[in-house]
């Protein structure tokens, strides 16, 4: 009788998440160092300019990650670091060291108060920039190991580290199926080209959800792409995620780490787990941007799909009608978006792409929208879509999405 191998694990790169405080819009700096991070292998999650200390904090937990960095250029850095480690410790992340600079505004004497308050290193002015490097990768990288004590997001975060550790990733179908009668979690795959706006549109569907279920919680997937050579990434949606910055979301960015589905190989036992451990109403998962023949979420392959619907994205730009006859995913999607209709090309677009969606046949209806305005009504028909779908319409007794836009 053989007895089954343990699955293999693979090395797992260096995650670092970096910001810069509030009221602070310098961040040439922290961009410059991402890049370089990026370049030498690590998994860079940017989380953007003038963020305060709890969202920090709350990102630095779902996106379980090895170390933060900071980056104060507009003084206040004693207070703002300082409560950056006590939110950490809040959240039961004491562990998670922070590390950053500022130019010339922090002295070395404001140094040694932040480290004596739990910063872990303070690079100065100066300082060579393969210098930084050597040390953020090589002093911070460590196994992240299953601990039964985390709870709650950090639990979930470190349940999805532990899944992309591991290859093979093919959950048992017949498992999965008896999880997903237990589940009430809608999952939404979304896809299509790099600047078609994904991440905005997102999030706006997220506020909207907020508004209306306000007791409820959603999560975000979003797979970014890793560097073929270097195996670094730079997942920057969350910079995008404005309204997202919520207790009541769980965000966490994948790599792709050599998969070259337009989703991290992770990515469907990470699906199954925020399925079965979250508790989520709905739960996004954005593709990495999308090729012609792209099929991220298995809508054309035998068996189940990876989600419940796929929700497609197109910018006016894309390039005229034979473009669209080569787009295979226009044939299976459950959802069409034509976005960024504040473009002259637009109209063009909506009535090409209309007819590419009328010959399918499969009575598919086209959303125009406008993400980038908050109070757009193409996202909020949509958004009253998804809610049919996912049947949110009428649980709890709470007002359907669409009608939340007017509170």
């Amino acid at each position: 009788m053989s007895v089954a191998s343990p699955p293999r694990l693979r090395p797992a790169p260096l995650r670092v998440l970096t910001a810069v405080p509030l009221c602070d819009g310098h961040d040439s700096a922290i961009v410059t160092i991402n890049l370089e991070l990026a370049r030498h292998g690590a998994e860079v999650i940017y989380l953007g300019y003038h963020q305060a200390a709890s969202a920090i904090a709350r990102a630095a937990v779902q996106e379980d990650v090895h170390a933060v960095g900071l980056s104060s250029y507009n003084g206040g850095h004693r207070v703002f670091f300082r409560e950056v480690r006590a939110q950490l410790r809040a959240r039961g992340a004491a562990d998670i060291p922070i590390f950053g600079g500022g130019g010339g505004t922090i002295t070395a004497a404001d140094a040694r108060v932040m480290q004596r308050s739990g910063v872990d290193r303070i690079f100065f002015a100066g300082t060579p920039l393969a210098e930084m490097t050597r040390a953020i990768t090589g002093d911070y990288a460590r196994e992240l190991r299953p601990d039964a004590k985390l709870r709650g997001d950090r639990a979930l975060a470190r349940a999805i580290t532990l899944a992309e550790s591991r290859s093979g990733l093919r959950p048992d179908p017949r498992k999965t199926a008896r999880q997903r009668t237990r589940s009430a979690s809608f999952v939404v795959g979304v896809a299509g080209p790099g600047g078609a706006g994904k991440s905005t549109l997102i999030d706006e569907l997220a506020a909207r959800f907020l508004r209306a279920r306000r007791s409820r919680r959603l999560a975000i997937l979003a797979n970014d792409p890793s560097h073929p050579e270097t195996r670094g990434a730079i997942l920057g949606d969350r910079v995008s995620a404005l309204y997202a910055q919520d207790e009541r979301v769980f965000f966490r960015s994948l790599a792709t780490r050599g998969s070259l589905t337009g989703l991290s190989a992770a990515a469907p036992a990470a699906i199954e787990i925020l399925r079965r451990r979250g508790g989520f109403d709905l739960i996004f998962v954005e593709s990495v941007g999308v090729g012609q023949e792209s099929d991220p979420f298995r809508v054309f392959r035998q068996g189940e799909k990876l989600v419940d619907a796929v929700l497609f994205v197109l910018p006016p730009h894309y390039g005229g009608r034979i473009q669209l006859q080569k787009i295979a995913l226009l044939d299976g999607a459950d959802l069409v978006v034509l976005n960024k209709c504040d473009d002259p090309r637009a109209s063009a677009a909506k009535a090409e792409l209309g007819a590419r969606l009328a010959a399918n046949g499969r009575n598919q209806l086209l959303h125009t929208t406008i993400a980038a305005q908050h109070r757009d009504p193409g996202t909020d028909a949509l958004c009253a879509a998804i809610g049919r779908l996912a049947g949110l319409e009428s649980a709890g007794g709470e007002k359907p999405c669409h009608l939340c836009i007017g509170a």
